[in-house]
């Protein structure tokens, strides 16, 4: 097996990655690490082991990471596994990965699998594919400007911080899009695969991240009250009844660009509208243990 680590990002968690080498290496496992450069290579890493006919490769990270593997795998016959380094670890929390060494070691070592099929986020000179989620709007802007720096020296508690520092200056235009070819409008949208939503906490409950279809979840109210408010209901798991709070199933998300609302996938800064958001061309395989 390959793992596909960031030593800049992982830095922080480092010894916690080599006590799961370790422990892989002292089960007789087969490993090579190969690290990344730049943001990127990681896809470049996973889509040339994938030709070369490893059969697993492994991202050593978060969400971001983790997507530009997956991304690398999709049409091949390799199946993804998870160290999970990352801030929240959504995706790693969402299928119920393990996160204790042993325990990672012995489900990459037995190879059970579950399907995931990611999401695509499609514009006029790029395409990033997500194995959980693309955001536009307020919390896409906390994404863009939040310092890597900062994140890595705080995790979760410096996305707390430049939330705060973005409230009063975030203007909350209203983005127009299509679902399915509906056409309506909200303050900040959320197209998901996953159920969960910054960690473990819930989101969208009808998300099904291994079968096609995405799940959009609408903000109605803008300003810097409803994002207070919906900040204080997510760690309750209140968010999906939260007032203003709209749930739809769809196949593709159209978002217009009458304005160029800021976007992020998996927690990576991803541009700006329009984008257009649909499956991923093929389902990947998970070990999960």
């Amino acid at each position: 097996m390959m793992v596909v680590f960031n030593p800049i990002a992982g830095r922080r968690r480092a010894p916690f990655l080599w006590r799961v080498l370790d422990t892989m290496l002292a089960s007789g496992l087969r490993l090579e690490l190969a690290e990344t450069t730049s943001r990127g290579h990681a896809e470049t890493l996973a889509r040339s082991a994938a030709l070369a006919g490893e059969r697993l490769v492994v991202p050593a990270g978060g969400d971001g990471t983790i997507a530009e593997v997956a991304n690398g795998l999709i049409g091949s016959d390799a199946k993804l596994g998870v160290i999970p380094l990352g801030t929240a670890n959504v995706l790693a929390h969402e299928l119920a990965l393990p996160f204790a060494p042993r325990a990672i070691a012995a489900a990459l070592a037995f190879g059970r699998t579950r399907v995931l099929w990611p999401g695509l986020a499609t514009g006029p000179a790029t395409a990033r594919l997500f194995v959980q989620m693309l955001g536009l709007g307020f919390d896409a802007e906390v994404v863009r400007r939040l310092s890597p720096q900062l994140k890595r020296l705080f995790g979760r508690a410096a996305y707390v911080w430049q939330t705060l520092r973005e409230l009063p200056r975030y203007r909350f235009r209203s983005i127009r899009l299509r679902i399915d070819g509906d056409e309506t409008e909200a303050a900040s949208v959320i197209v998901t695969k996953g159920r969960l939503y910054g960690g473990h906490y819930l989101l969208a409950p009808d998300a099904r991240p291994g079968e096609p279809g995405l799940s959009v979840v609408l903000f109605k109210h803008g300003g810097p009250y409803a994002a207070l408010t919906c900040g204080a209901a997510l760690p309750l798991n209140r968010l999906p009844a939260m007032p203003g709070i709209q749930h739809r199933r769809a196949m593709q998300v159209e978002i217009l660009g009458e304005h160029r609302a800021p976007a992020q996938v998996d927690g990576d800064p991803a541009g700006f509208s329009p984008l257009t958001v649909t499956d991923a061309t093929a389902p990947i395989q998970v070990v999960a243990g």
